[in-house]
């Protein structure tokens, strides 16, 4: 349930994104051969990728399997921020299920959580409305990524920001990077969590032991 309310507010993320942000501030170098060559700060070992030249947020040049050179960087930067901002949510959420649960829900998967009421709403067949309104919302997530692809948007942009963090550029800049930030780090944690629930059948909380 926390996955698929997390889908539909996927757009509604604290801030905008564009690919404008922190340049970084130094490229390792490496002589090789008659030129000089750029090396990737994180990987000190590999080249620069091309696509990747510091004007997006939170980019240190992190591209070992070269993904940047095969897709567009701006879908590819769309992809990051809806998965990143899809699992804050749902992060937020698996933790929020071993602190309280709503009325009505016990009735419905009675101790269930994270995957377990995925599977029970399956049996229902909730999950198929699930599907179906989320797939519609899709559609304007579609027509958003072409408009990025044709240089008419900014990735991640669906300009939702009440509390104006876009207004002054050097807060802006930093919000944009402890979002990335933040959403990488939730895609990872979301998946330690799913993975611990595999196995123990507890949430995140629980496995502290001071949740029951």
């Amino acid at each position: 349930t926390v996955a698929a309310v997390a889908c539909v507010a996927s757009a509604a993320a604290f801030a905008p994104s564009a690919p404008m942000g922190v340049k970084a501030s130094t490229r390792a170098v490496s002589k090789i051969g008659p030129r000089m060559q750029a090396m990737s700060d994180s990987v000190p070992f590999l080249k620069q990728p091309e696509a990747l030249d510091g004007s997006m947020a939170g980019d240190v040049g992190f591209d070992p399997l070269g993904f940047s050179s095969i897709g567009d960087i701006n879908f590819l930067r769309e992809a990051e921020l809806k998965h990143g901002r899809i699992a804050m949510l749902a992060a937020a959420g698996s933790i929020a299920q071993d602190i309280f649960t709503f009325p009505g829900v016990s009735k419905v998967v009675g101790t269930a959580k994270m995957t377990g009421v995925h599977d029970i709403l399956v049996k229902q067949g909730a999950m198929g409305q699930l599907l179906l309104w989320l797939s519609f919302l899709e559609v304007f997530g579609t027509i958003a990524l072409l408009e990025t692809l044709d240089g008419k948007r900014a990735p991640g942009d669906f300009k939702f920001d009440p509390l104006n963090f876009s207004k002054n550029p050097e807060t802006f800049k930093r919000y944009q990077l402890a979002e990335i930030k933040n959403g990488r780090l939730a895609m990872m944690g979301v998946g330690g969590m799913v993975h611990g629930y595999f196995i123990t059948g507890k949430g995140p909380l629980e496995l502290l032991g001071n949740f029951k």
